[in-house]
């Protein structure tokens, strides 16, 4: 019954119809430049290494509310609710185990919605 409950956590009203997961590597330089700044680059942001394409979303363009996440691995920020520069960096590790679920839900709830284009390597 959990993993029925689990499947339909946040699941969007309407759900997209998402590209298989890619598993393409991605710099963080390259990462950076997808912040919706630069009209030849996509809107990607990362959760866990994980990066989503959300160019769809006027939330994370320039003048969006979430901006702040977009080019960037968000973890910390997210599983803190914060909008803080400071905290959108990718360590999450350190987390109290409260702290990784709300990282943990705003993974899912990602992926229910944008497709996954690649992963963070250094």
């Amino acid at each position: 019954m959990a993993e029925a409950t689990q499947s339909k956590a946040f699941a969007p009203k309407d759900p997209p119809k998402l590209n298989p997961p890619k598993d393409t590597p991605l710099s963080l330089s390259h990462l950076a430049k997808c912040d919706g700044t630069t009209p030849s680059y996509p809107t990607y942001v990362a959760i866990k290494g994980t990066v989503f394409d959300v160019s769809g979303n006027t939330a994370y363009a320039p003048e969006g509310s979430y901006h702040i996440f977009a080019g960037k691995d968000a973890s910390r920020a997210l599983a803190l609710s914060s909008l803080k520069a400071e905290d959108c960096r990718p360590d999450w590790e350190d987390l109290a185990d409260d702290k990784k679920k709300v990282l943990d839900d705003w993974f899912t709830f990602f992926s229910k919605r944008y497709n996954i284009v690649g992963q963070v390597r250094s």
